[in-house]
């Protein structure tokens, strides 16, 4: 993997962060979302924009959805992927919604759903135990025919596990991205190599004709970790689109203090280089800027000229706020998702 300087790519640069929430959790004990909100899956549907996103309530993850008619400001619809009182189920705990299959791959199209079968299709994730992603997690997929894609059903087992993977991702799995290329699914995830902290995260490749077998790259993974860099522990939680010109991946890099968004492209999906520069930097120390710890978890979206990234903010907890995350024993953080942009908002 060879040196990239990321100025290069001026076309997907969001410096002007919005630097306020776009959704937060509730901060309601028993709510979905009483502890943070994550993971932002931004598109268009029908007549409006819709963000999946996630909430956790300090069991495990569930899915929603939120509304917007501007891209900034939201408000949540409905819960789609709820917990389920199925104790015998794989997924009880939770399930984190990460992809919704896409009619186009193309950074400057609209991303609207796409219909298989007469049907949307929704990949995600769940952890076997309670508590913060605790354990290692699988994927499942889910499928609905409403048209306000509300009523989700998903298949009874999972599509793809870490058993039977390599030594890089033998401890759990992530988010996942899927795209269709060449006449199949091609579907990006991270993984973990160990259980206890700290561990590395990095990020491999899997074929399917029909969602739900999957064969793994042989030259897994396909973006590793670089030591002395900003993605020395994570290179995680892939976000791919096609400029036009070669394959981009808005994904994010961790060093063991911050993750930050990254940039990585591609020629042909396989082989990867990664910007030696944050994409979207976390925020400065002390100030206490809204991203001060982690940016990450990207999702773009490209509409009136205008470059979208949704992210992932975090930053030390303060009284206040309206949430509360216990991510490491004694440490809490304010959780919550925000937006930066390639030209100013209106704010």
């Amino acid at each position: 993997m060879s040196k990239m300087d990321i100025q290069q790519f001026d076309h997907v640069h969001t410096p002007f962060k919005l630097g306020r929430p776009v959704m937060q959790g509730s901060g309601i004990t028993g709510n979905f979302d009483s502890q943070a909100v994550d993971c932002p899956f931004v598109f268009a549907h029908q007549d409006c924009f819709y963000m999946m996103y996630v909430g956790f309530d300090g069991i495990g993850y569930q899915t929603a959805l939120a509304t917007s008619s501007n891209l900034l400001d939201w408000e949540h619809k409905a819960m789609i992927l709820p917990r389920l009182k199925k104790d015998e189920r794989w997924d009880h705990v939770g399930a984190a919604g990460s992809w919704l299959l896409l009619e186009s791959n193309g950074l400057y199209d609209l991303p609207r759903l796409k219909k298989i079968d007469n049907r949307y299709w929704l990949m995600y994730h769940a952890y076997p135990d309670k508590g913060y992603e605790a354990g290692g997690a699988v994927m499942g997929l889910a499928w609905t025919e409403d048209e306000n894609l509300l009523e989700w059903h998903r298949l009874d087992q999972p599509v793809f596990t870490y058993q039977g993977g390599a030594a890089w991702e033998k401890a759990g799995l992530y988010k996942c991205c899927v795209i269709e290329q060449e006449g199949q699914y091609w579907m990006f995830y991270n993984a973990k190599r160990d259980d206890e902290w700290p561990w590395n995260e990095e990020t491999g490749l899997a074929f399917s004709n029909d969602l739900i077998h999957w064969e793994r790259y042989e030259r897994n993974p396909v973006l590793e970790v670089k030591e002395g860099s900003f993605f020395s522990q994570f290179i995680s939680d892939p976000c791919i689109k096609h400029d036009g010109r070669q394959w981009v991946n808005f994904a994010f890099g961790f060093d063991g203090n911050h993750a930050q968004g990254a940039l990585a492209v591609s020629s042909d999906l396989k082989v990867w280089n990664c910007g030696e520069q944050p994409l979207i930097p976390h925020g400065a120390q002390g100030e206490q800027e809204l991203d001060e710890i982690h940016a990450h978890k990207s999702s773009v979206i490209y509409w009136n000229g205008v470059l979208y990234h949704f992210y992932c903010a975090s930053r030390h907890y303060r009284s206040g706020d309206q949430t509360k995350l216990e991510v490491f024993e004694g440490r809490f953080e304010f959780r919550c998702i925000t937006v930066a942009t390639s030209s100013p908002t209106n704010e």
